[in-house]
């Protein structure tokens, strides 16, 4: 991937109205955030431990729709050296879900002019379906190179093996599809699999952590080089959180320790002043934080033409 192949492919008259990718440079290192498309939930979800009454203020008060609305679902590609990693595979098309406006990551890579085949790695967050669906569509094994590495905290594939759903608050439906999800996964990549403990350089200057919380093997890129930061968060921050971090997030399968690790990053981030990007932030989700008081500010970036 490069940036003058990125534009090369801008130049042609788009199929959507919306952009669905974003290019930055992190130091000698190449970031593309791209859009898998949008996830309808309910509103609750964004924090089922919250009070409603509040919960649904802070909804109103962003003009969003009161009982359900649009997760972006944020993807990234990442050209460091001789590499080419992508962090997640997005959803994919599950048609027992009815989800038209999502899975389109495979697509819009094509409209960019990255070839499948070109990806060395993929770094996985998790193992929910909207990061790993995109891999079991039909076809898309064949694409990828036979030495594909595929990076996942050990703790997820373990946890997979036998998941707990007692403690989140997901739609009827979604648990048996990422349940079925992953194991479809898994069984289809097993050989491709790199497992890692608590941290892992994947390539030059890009780093997966793991944090927990989110499900047990949850992990968060960063990506360094230069003096330059990222870190993509995966589904460790929500727009919500900020100013929230203590919400509980529907898909968590430790709220706890998931609001702990939130406020960890937040910190953290706050304090080095590097970029955030996370999956479900609004495309393309690239800004700073700042501390707001007893809470959190996200501040996004202005466009770069």
């Amino acid at each position: 991937m490069n940036l003058a192949i990125i534009n090369q492919a801008g130049n042609h008259r788009p199929e959507e109205l919306v952009p669905s990718r974003y290019a930055v440079r992190i130091g000698a290192i190449d970031v593309l955030i791209i859009s898998d498309g949008v996830l309808p939930l309910p509103t609750q979800m964004l924090g089922h431990n919250a009070d409603p009454v509040v919960r649904a203020a802070w909804v109103k008060d962003r003009f969003l729709p009161p009982d359900a609305f649009d997760w972006s679902l944020n993807q990234v590609l990442v050209r460091s050296g001789k590499q080419t990693v992508l962090i997640d595979a997005g959803l994919g098309m599950d048609p027992n879900l009815n989800l038209p406006r999502a899975g389109q990551l495979l697509k819009r890579l094509d409209g960019a002019g990255i070839d499948l085949g070109a990806v060395t790695d993929i770094v996985l967050t998790h193992m929910h379906m909207d990061h790993v669906g995109g891999l079991i569509v039909p076809g898309v094994q064949e694409r990828l190179r036979p030495d594909l590495r595929i990076h996942v905290a050990a703790a997820e594939v373990k946890f997979w093996e036998s998941p707990d759903f007692t403690r989140v608050a997901m739609p009827e439906g979604f648990p048996d599809a990422l349940r079925a999800a992953a194991k479809r996964f898994a069984e289809m990549y097993s050989s491709n699999l790199r497992l890692f403990d608590a941290e892992k350089e994947v390539a030059p200057g890009v780093i997966a952590q793991r944090t927990g919380g989110h499900t047990p093997g949850h992990c968060i890129v960063r990506i360094v080089s230069g003096g330059d930061r990222l870190t993509f968060a995966g589904d460790a921050i929500f727009a919500v959180g900020f100013e929230h971090p203590d919400w509980f997030n529907g898909f968590e399968h430790d709220p706890e320790e998931a609001a702990r690790a939130r406020v960890r990053l937040l910190k953290e981030l706050a304090e080095t002043g590097e970029l955030l990007v996370a999956t479900h932030m609004p495309f393309p989700s690239v800004g700073h934080v700042a501390v707001d008081g007893d809470a959190f500010r996200f501040e996004p970036t202005f466009w770069d033409f």
